[in-house]
């Protein structure tokens, strides 16, 4: 049986992800240079988006999309491996060779760890917390979303305070258990202006907003 290599995966994942975008209409940048720590650029709107591209493997009986979020390189000493940093890509895009599917992961999910899973169906033993359902993060949807955020931001005036740099201000609705797996988070799109409504069985349980309103700063 013919066992694809992992240049030969990154290669495929790298091709669909491309073709996956150009069929939205995405323009598709790529470095000059191999071993960027990003492999490509989306241009949606007026923002140049930092794209690392990932093979999925289907895991745990076809139930859960492993993704590995770790580079690794050659070194006289051998081979080396980290994560990647916020400061280094935007977006992790995600293609499933057995599926044939592609999937787009924010930053936030993925800087600093070793890798992500992408659950198609919900564990059997009922748990809820820390699961990262496939279906939130479909390429066409997420894509949908950065657009939305970009067409928001252009209707504005002058210059926008930097903190409101993803989604126009909303009301976020998580579940307690999501809420304190994943706190940093909805700490961080509190501070970018957002309200964070948390729900414990089913009924509201506690509000997170920002301190004070965000400001504005138009130029003269």
């Amino acid at each position: 049986m013919f066992v694809l290599s992992t240049n030969q995966k990154g290669g495929i994942a790298e091709t669909a992800i491309t073709a996956a975008a150009y069929a939205l209409d995405i323009p598709v940048l790529r470095p000059v240079v191999e071993h960027a720590r990003y492999d490509l650029a989306f241009e949606i709107g007026d923002r140049i988006l930092r794209v690392q591209c990932k093979w999925g493997s289907l895991d745990e009986g076809g139930a859960v999309i492993r993704v590995s979020l770790r580079s690794s390189w050659c070194t006289p000493t051998g081979y080396e491996h980290r994560q990647y940093q916020a400061d280094e890509i935007d977006l992790v895009a995600v293609y499933c060779g057995e599926l044939d599917r592609c999937y787009l992961i924010p930053h936030e999910l993925a800087v600093g760890r070793r890798g992500i899973w992408l659950r198609l169906t919900p564990p059997k033993n009922g748990q809820r917390a820390c699961i990262n359902l496939a279906t939130d993060f479909e390429f066409a949807g997420a894509v949908a979303q950065l657009d939305r955020a970009t067409r928001w931001q252009r209707v504005g005036q002058g210059f926008e305070s930097p903190q409101l740099h993803s989604t126009p201000p909303e009301t976020l609705n998580v579940g307690c258990h999501q809420f304190r797996n994943h706190f940093g988070y909805y700490i961080e799109r509190a501070a970018d202006g957002h309200e964070v409504l948390v729900s414990r069985r089913g009924r509201p349980y506690v509000r997170v907003i920002p301190v004070e309103p965000l400001l504005q700063l138009v130029a003269a």
